[in-house]
């Protein structure tokens, strides 16, 4: 008998009859673009899991950064400290404002931003610093915050992987100054497109929301005194969100379970890192990522053309900022460029079974065997 090909993505949304029941009495109820309900309930619902007071829904998570830093009064001449190992949103945000991102090397054990080299970065110029979570485990956020506050830096948090993640006990996002969300398909939640800026700041929640609607007065219609965005998210995929929300607990639990099969299945396959646990963290695994080292016996690309080939999708890890044709600049970076070399994420979705795990696993120690 043939066996029947397997085909595991990388990630795929969890929906499921609540977020079809939400989008119907939104389509029934007419309310269908920005103004509505349930974009108020997503806002107030997802700030509340942050342990932030005041949450900004927008369009997507590249308009949650480029909201965060306009509320900051970031542009041309200032320049943002960030990571250079970082989805390319983080970095094109800062030069969507006229500001320069000023790129920090990550450190080696939980492949975020290396707070170490990061003081050396800070001129007269910066204007704030933005952080990542990358791929759902925490930066090292107590010497960042040290350094913010005694330089008088706002930092930004860009936690758009990382829905649910634990700094030392607390919730990502809601630590520093603005905390950044994707509700992007493959994310922790998702809205299909859509972003979220999370903070406490009475002011700068005000200065987002004028600015994500045209920058239109809120007591004079279609009174316009700068130039702003049209950067609202619509009540139909606040609908979605209002349903995922529901079940993030739930989620979460799941990449947690997932997470410690895959991570005892792979103490068995020499020639691979696994990916970062700090014991002041909590992650929410948005992605299982591995480190394909030179003893694995093939490449990092190699290993994922032939799991491919067995119908397993996988991704490399993201492409260095600096390396990349619109934003290059001579490093060197050499923890991110190694990182990124060996780099590779594996199927994280809620969705997997174990089955599907032992799979995966199963067909990464045959590939190495044979």
């Amino acid at each position: 008998m043939k066996t029947l090909r397997r085909n595991i993505p990388v990630a795929e949304p969890d929906l499921d009859s609540r977020e079809r029941e939400k989008v119907l009495d939104c389509v029934e109820s007419g309310w269908i673009s920005s103004i509505g309900t349930y974009v108020t309930q997503f806002e107030e619902s997802f700030s509340h899991f942050c342990g932030a007071q005041y949450g900004i829904a927008c369009s997507n998570g590249t308009v949650a950064l480029h909201l965060a830093l306009l509320s900051l009064k970031v542009g041309p001449g200032d320049e943002v400290i960030c990571p250079t190992l970082s989805f390319v949103a983080t970095a094109n945000a800062i030069r969507h404002t006229g500001a320069t991102p000023v790129f920090v090397d990550s450190e080696a054990f939980t492949w975020n931003m290396d707070p170490e080299k990061m003081a050396a970065k800070i001129s007269s110029k910066t204007k704030a610093i933005v952080v990542v979570h990358l791929y759902g485990h925490s930066a090292d956020l107590n010497p960042i915050l040290e350094l913010a506050q005694k330089k008088g830096l706002p930092l930004i948090e860009d936690a758009a992987e990382a829905h649910g993640a634990l700094y030392r006990g607390k919730k990502v996002g809601g630590i520093g100054t603005l905390g950044c969300f994707s509700f992007y398909g493959n994310k922790v939640i998702t809205t299909g497109e859509g972003g979220m800026v999370v903070t406490q700041d009475s002011h700068l929640a005000e200065r987002m929301r004028l600015l994500r609607d045209h920058a239109m007065d809120s007591k004079r219609r279609y009174w316009h005194t700068e130039i702003g965005y049209n950067y609202r998210l619509t009540n139909l995929q606040a609908a979605v969100g209002v349903a995922q929300m529901e079940k993030i607990e739930k989620f979460l639990q799941i990449r947690r379970e997932n997470a410690k099969i895959y991570k005892l299945l792979l103490r068995e396959v020499s020639g691979l890192t696994l990916f970062p646990e700090a014991t002041w963290a909590t992650p929410v695994y948005w992605m299982v990522s591995v480190l394909v080292e030179e003893a694995f016996g093939i490449s990092r690309d190699s290993l994922m053309e032939k799991l491919k080939e067995k119908g397993i999708d996988t991704r490399p890890f993201f492409i260095p900022t600096h390396m990349l044709p619109s934003h290059r600049e001579e490093g060197p970076y050499p923890v991110s460029e190694s990182l990124s070399k060996k780099g590779m994420n594996l199927p994280s979705s809620t969705r997997l079974t174990q089955e599907d795990i032992e799979y995966v696993v199963q067909t990464i120690q045959e590939i190495r065997e044979g």
